[in-house]
């Protein structure tokens, strides 16, 4: 920790580096963040995504804002605003934004730089021991769905990416299976593509696969049938904003899973640090704000050729229109159960108070 995560990390110079999760898992590389605008950018064009990263990236992101300002509250607070607008749903964006400028506002100008590193660099670490501690309380129900089933081993269905790549630095909905692995407990993880942007079939498949885990990539709509016949033990997603009341924002397509695991009687659990809370919110349906993405991420799709390039294709026809919805919102009453930090919860406004009245 300290600066150093598996998905971005500070350098020499202060600099923030990331993982290009826009072409994973066929190109590996990184980007150089410097300033705010290259901050803002990687942000919206999703070189970083996952509701904790956006936060993290946001954070460090203030710290090189204020590296520009040289002490100028006034020009700062303009400069944190081009970050939190930045992207629309994830919550730990603005959550992080504020506290970054909870600091700024109350330090001494000259101080202001290296108390703002160091605040970036506390967020992180709590992201990274609040996922440990999802991975403990996850895998604990894990194992007690498999021994309740009678099995030895557990077949997990999750949608988009909720692994370290999201949420610095063992994820959130990914974090249990790891932590499966580590108690030697045999998991297979059915893993959806997540169409436009396939961040299931490319995020999620590296990463298991570069971990080990058994795993399957499937098309979108095929975890309702694995259901009705028994290939699904549970379901897990992460989230990018959850209501007081218990509704929860995830990627686009996650709502159908979860009505398919009622229909079946299967678990269906949401991960989550404290910071994707939206206390402010109560119905998450009506309240949260869904971002609609362009146009090309439906017209197009992106991967490698027969001969090794990675390159866009056009997949719809010249004319036709495209929507692009980039979430979803969950009712709380599909959702057996919120994952967290401070342990499970159940996903109603009586119980998410009772665990979270101090920072209500």
């Amino acid at each position: 920790m300290n600066g150093k995560y598996k998905a971005l990390w500070l350098n020499e110079e202060d600099n923030l580096v990331v993982l290009d999760q826009r072409v994973l898992p066929f190109v590996e590389k990184t980007i150089t963040i410097t300033n705010t605008d290259e901050c803002v950018e990687a942000i919206k064009n999703m070189t970083v995504r996952g509701a904790g990263v956006i936060g993290n990236t946001a954070a460090f992101g203030v710290f090189l804002a204020s590296c520009e300002c040289d002490g100028d509250l006034k020009l700062l607070e303009e400069k944190a605003k081009l970050i939190r607008s930045s992207r629309p749903t994830a919550v730990n964006l603005m959550w992080a934004v504020d506290r970054m400028m909870e600091v700024a506002r109350v330090i001494k100008k000259d101080k202001m730089q290296e108390r703002l590193k160091q605040e970036a660099i506390k967020i992180c670490d709590e992201d990274c021991k609040a996922t440990e501690k999802i991975a403990n309380f996850g895998a604990d129900i894990f194992e007690e769905i498999m021994k309740k089933n009678g099995k030895k081993e557990i077949n997990v269905l999750t949608h988009c990416n909720a692994g370290w790549l999201a949420i610095v630095d063992s994820g959130t909905a990914l974090a249990p299976i790891y932590e499966l692995q580590k108690r030697g407990i045999k998991v297979h993880v059915w893993v959806d593509e997540t169409r436009p942007r396939n961040q299931g079939a490319n995020l999620t498949a590296w990463e298991l696969e570069k971990s080990g885990i058994d795993h399957t990539v499937i098309a979108d709509n095929t975890g309702g049938h694995l259901m009705q016949h028994g290939l699904v033990d549970v379901c897990i997603t992460g989230a990018d904003r959850v209501s007081l009341g218990g509704d929860v924002a995830n990627k686009i397509g996650t709502y159908l899973k979860a009505l398919a695991a009622y229909d079946n009687n299967i678990p269906f659990y949401v991960a989550l640090p404290s910071s994707t809370f939206d206390f402010k919110i109560i119905d998450g349906v009506k309240e949260i704000n869904i971002e609609i993405r362009g146009e090309d991420e439906v017209k197009t799709i992106r991967g490698v050729d027969e001969k090794g390039q990675y390159k866009g294709l056009q997949i719809i026809p010249n004319n036709s229109k495209a929507l692009n919805y980039g979430f979803d919102v969950t009712p709380s009453r599909l959702i057996t159960g919120l994952i967290t930090e401070r342990g499970i919860c159940k996903a109603d406004i009586k119980n998410i108070q009772n665990m979270y009245g101090d920072i209500l």
